[in-house]
């Protein structure tokens, strides 16, 4: 008996070693961020002590860092629930990948309390708090968007994805543009005239965003662009057929996580952009989001963001732009909606609208099968008589004709952007009651007048175009 009870005796002894050879093992791995490594101790230890508050924790971190998020989350639970300090800003994490901000800041500060007990820095997760808030702020304030499609697309060729027509512009790479290895990850958009270029730079030690004029044939000076973001980089840049109302994406000042979306306009009596405005949800994620796009002839927008994609992989979304910013009424609504939108989980949920998706995947369809691949290198097709045809705004030799012709394509897209609005009306009109018809009438009516003034008025000044051009160079 008694060998039996020294036999049993060394076994547990033995046993009691190895788990503890395990465990500083798989702490060792932890505290390295070998968490894959990890993991399966860690899991075999709190499987034998489902109780152990630091079992838990340790667990419940390695699922959130090896990307098993769902499973940690009562892991966490249980070991902050003892005051394990580190699952607090573990569980705020979870919470914020998943749009719970609410409770992912009670749960940071509560992780920032801890550590003030402790008198330990603090400052980190002060700014990491600020962070969620302003997801909260943003979640409050999701935009109501109709998505169409999306594609999953290589990150370095997403501009592949961007079926824009030609009366947007043109966004590609600035080395392709001008044929240069000099800035990689610089992207660069063209007006429609070819007149005047948006890119990135290196500025120190980031990415700044500047412009540049051609004028005679040649590019001027890059001038930066003054007012947007302090700090951090700009890049992506897209602009209205305005001329004044600028997209670009910037991982400083008021961004959530990574890039941002911001929007801003430019003020011409001070030569500076005003404060730059994140554009929210669902565009803006924690994770990167960029190079939307505004397809004003096709009344199509686009947008990149890496949320829920692996490495070197990136979702380019389609949708249809509001006139005027919808939000969500969030006192009012369902919070998982809110955050599932907030989240775009499922572009089909945002069809409201059939016969509006359908017109907007007929468009998409056209743009996409007729337009062809790559873009010509014309800037547009102006014809001044049978034998001769302008491609390039420096093709004019009368000083005056060429600024008529710039005259002319503003006021040509001043006109498309009044018969869309009129065609929305139209339609909008045949959807209403009859009361809502009367009082639409005047203003339908007013836009069909207005724009039988502006039809008549660019024939005039096309005509006026050729006919100075063709005096000019018949001299």
């Amino acid at each position: 008996m008694n060998k039996k009870y020294i036999l049993l005796f060394l076994v547990c002894c033995l046993g009691g070693t190895l788990c503890a050879q395990t465990l500083t093992q798989a702490k060792q791995l932890f505290n390295a961020g070998k968490y894959e490594e990890a993991k399966p101790a860690f899991r075999k230890l709190v499987k034998q002590n489902p109780n152990n508050a630091n079992y838990n924790y340790w667990y419940g971190a390695c699922c959130y860092e090896t990307g098993a998020k769902a499973e940690s989350e009562s892991y966490l639970k249980k070991a902050s629930s003892r005051k394990v300090i580190n699952a607090f800003r573990y569980l705020a994490e979870l919470q914020a990948d998943q749009y719970r901000f609410d409770e992912a800041t009670e749960n940071m500060e509560e992780y920032i309390a801890m550590r003030k007990k402790k008198k330990e820095d603090t400052e980190e997760a002060e700014k990491r708090l600020e962070f969620i808030k302003q997801g909260s702020r943003m979640l409050k304030g999701t935009e109501q968007v109709t998505f169409i499609d999306s594609f999953v697309v290589d990150k370095n060729a997403f501009l592949n994805a961007y079926k824009i027509g030609r009366e947007s512009g043109m966004i590609e790479p600035y080395n392709s543009y001008f044929n240069t290895e000099g800035q990689p990850g610089s992207i660069l958009y063209q007006t429609e005239l070819g007149n005047k270029i948006y890119y990135a730079k290196p500025l120190k030690d980031t990415l700044a965003l500047y412009s540049q004029d051609k004028l005679a044939g040649n590019w001027g000076e890059a001038i930066p662009l003054q007012g947007l973001n302090a700090h951090g980089n700009q890049n992506y840049p897209y602009v209205l057929s305005d001329g004044v109302t600028l997209y670009y994406a910037s991982d400083g000042e008021g961004s959530l996580g990574g890039y941002d979306i911001f929007v801003t306009r430019y003020n011409s009596e001070t030569n500076r952009y005003l404060r730059p405005e994140n554009i929210g949800m669902p565009f803006n994620s924690p994770a990167n989001d960029y190079m939307y796009v505004i397809d004003e002839f096709n009344n199509l927008g686009w947008f990149a963001s890496d949320r829920y994609q692996p490495e070197g992989k990136v979702c380019v979304y389609v949708f249809i732009p509001n006139d005027t910013r919808v939000t969500f009424n969030y006192e009012n609504t369902d919070e998982e909606i809110v955050r599932r939108a907030a989240m775009i989980q499922n572009i089909a949920s945002t069809w409201k609208d059939p016969a509006m998706v359908r017109a907007a995947k007929q468009r998409l369809n056209m743009i996409s099968y007729q337009r062809p691949k790559k873009q010509p290198k014309r800037d547009f097709e102006f014809v001044i008589d049978d034998n001769t045809t302008y491609y390039t705004i420096n093709d004019f030799k009368s000083p005056q004709a060429k600024r008529l012709f710039m005259q002319w394509a503003q006021s040509k897209k001043d006109f498309a952007a009044l018969s869309r609005s009129l065609e929305e009306k139209r339609l909008l009109y045949h959807r209403s009651n009859p009361s809502k018809q009367q009082s639409m009438t005047a203003e339908i009516m007013d836009l069909e007048r207005r724009a039988e003034r502006m039809e008549a008025d660019l024939i005039e000044m096309e005509i006026n175009v050729r006919n100075i051009e063709k005096k000019f160079i018949s001299k």
